[in-house]
């Protein structure tokens, strides 16, 4: 399960272990011989590193005995874009994915991992920044659908989109000012693309989809959870899978 590593010696052996941290948190202006050299591991692995006041590593330290650092690990290990792909080939299947574009509520992302699974994706992408990573709130919220169900970061959506489409991939993203889901052929290859409540997708993603799908709404209010708006439009294209099939 996920875990909080604290104090210099400890975070430094997690990542020469190899151990899959997600965030490292540095007090600020602490530069001495040993956070430097935590700093440039976590460089090397391209973790994301955030630089802190006192108060906030205090605030986050489960010991108090932090030294100045405090490095955040993943529940379970993230896999490849390729694992994912090779998934849906391997069951002989076109291939199915989820994008996720920041999501940063964990419950909400546990709760897409588990639609992701129910509704038959081989794999979930994540970005590596401004997201929620696979912590034990992921997992738990997820219902034991992190242990089937694959999940890759990256750390360019963008660029991850152009890459699969080349694979022959088609992506939809979910924004209210897109064509009703009803109307679209969502048949084949295809990348669910997912934005927060918030913000919904970001401009670039949308505009590297090729087509924006609405969820037909008779209520007095625009918009539903991440996690809801998930599950609706990924059931419309296991309807349409179905029928295609």
């Amino acid at each position: 399960m996920s875990e909080q590593i604290e104090g210099r010696n400890a975070v430094l052996e997690a990542f020469r272990s190899g151990r899959e941290v997600d965030k490292l948190f540095v007090l600020d202006g602490c530069q001495d011989g040993p956070v430097r050299t935590i700093i440039r591991e976590a460089r090397k692995k391209d973790t994301i590193l955030n630089f802190v006041s006192r108060e906030r590593l205090d605030q986050l330290s489960e010991t108090g005995a932090h030294q100045g650092v405090i490095a955040q690990t993943a529940a379970y290990a993230y896999a490849q874009v390729e694992d994912i792909l090779k998934r849906a080939e391997e069951k002989g299947e076109a291939p199915f994915l989820f994008l996720l574009d920041n999501i940063e509520d964990p419950h909400n992302l546990g709760a897409i991992i588990r639609t992701a699974n129910l509704a038959g994706a081989h794999g979930v992408i994540i970005p590596k920044r401004r997201a929620a990573g696979l912590t034990s709130t992921v997992a738990k919220t997820s219902a034991g659908a992190l242990n089937y169900t694959p999940v890759a970061k990256v750390t360019n959506l963008v660029k991850t989109i152009e890459e699969l489409k080349k694979q022959g991939i088609w992506f939809v993203c979910g924004d209210m000012g897109g064509e009703s889901m009803y109307k679209l052929d969502l048949t084949g290859p295809i990348g669910l693309v997912i934005g927060n409540e918030g913000e919904g997708v970001s401009r670039l993603v949308r505009e590297a989809c090729d087509f924006v799908a609405s969820i037909p709404m008779q209520g007095d209010i625009d918009s539903l959870n991440a996690s809801v708006a998930a599950g609706v439009l990924a059931y419309e294209i296991v309807r349409q899978r179905l029928h295609a099939g």
